[in-house]
């Protein structure tokens, strides 16, 4: 398993960058146009949400409402005695390709964990073995299992605008204002049991999201930053595959994430 996913994070990695690079020559290269890269952790929120579950070889189509959902941050258990990629984490990869380096296009990948909160009480309504139904259920081992807990997966094309607002002795510290948004796809890893059927868990291309993101970051030296962020997302699953059919959902997410990161001039 960990294989397949180290598999994974690098064939994301290097469709990043080949994206990257597409952009980058499709653009004026300017002579100080600058490149970088960060790394960090994050932890989220998440709004309510409906989800749809459509079997029709069992006679289902109804949809639990309202549901609960957290995150599971990992990088405040023991963070230095597991792999780096097993917390909530995130990378950046970007250029400011402007004369001023003021505007950029930056490629976001968030590993973030949605999990359904067990023991509470949601409506399904819909259509259950044939039946009509509208009723209350508990969530739990018996009825809905549900997370997206190796990650809901968040990948971003954004454009940056960079605002300064602090330059200290010829840039050896810097306080700037970034604001980020865009679009891309999700990636979730899908694994759920409803009504004591599980699906094989698996990873695939289930949607895509939106993103609005205002960032403080630091820099020492001109090539060392710390980047503290603020970002709101919203994300839109579908054919998500589960036992003998398939979901869909959506919901909000807001999110805070902390990163180290270097960048360099081309």
């Amino acid at each position: 398993m960990k294989t397949k996913n180290t598999q994974k994070y690098f064939l994301i990695l290097i469709l990043s960058l080949n994206a990257l690079s597409s952009f980058s020559q499709s653009k004026k290269i300017v002579k100080n146009g600058s490149f970088y890269f960060s790394w960090g952790y994050n932890t989220e929120w998440y709004t309510k949400s409906d989800i749809n579950i459509n079997q029709p070889s069992l006679g289902n189509n109804y949809t639990f409402t309202n549901i609960k959902a957290r995150d599971h941050r990992g990088w405040d258990d023991d963070l230095l005695h597991k792999p780096i990629t097993i917390p909530q984490y995130n990378y950046r990869i970007g250029y400011f390709f402007n004369e001023k380096q003021n505007w950029a296009f930056e490629i976001n990948f968030d590993h973030t964990k949605y999990v359904v909160t067990k023991g509470q009480e949601n409506n399904i309504k819909g259509t259950f073995h044939g039946r009509t139904v509208d009723t209350i259920v508990t969530t739990g081992d018996s009825v809905l299992l549900w997370q997206l807990n190796n990650g809901a997966n968040f990948l971003q094309f954004n454009f940056v605008r960079k605002l300064k607002l602090i330059d200290v002795a010829d840039s050896k510290f810097t306080l700037d204002c970034l604001l980020k948004a865009g679009v891309g796809p999700v990636i979730p890893h899908v694994q759920n049991t409803i009504f004591g059927k599980e699906n094989v868990p698996h990873f695939q291309f289930g949607g895509w999201n939106v993103d609005a993101d205002v960032s403080l970051r630091a820099t020492f030296f001109k090539h060392v930053f710390l980047e503290y962020a603020n970002k709101v997302v919203y994300a839109r699953y579908s054919h998500l595959r589960i036992y003998e059919g398939l979901a869909k959902q959506s919901f909000g997410c807001y999110q805070m994430f902390l990163v180290l990161g270097g960048t360099f001039k081309f």
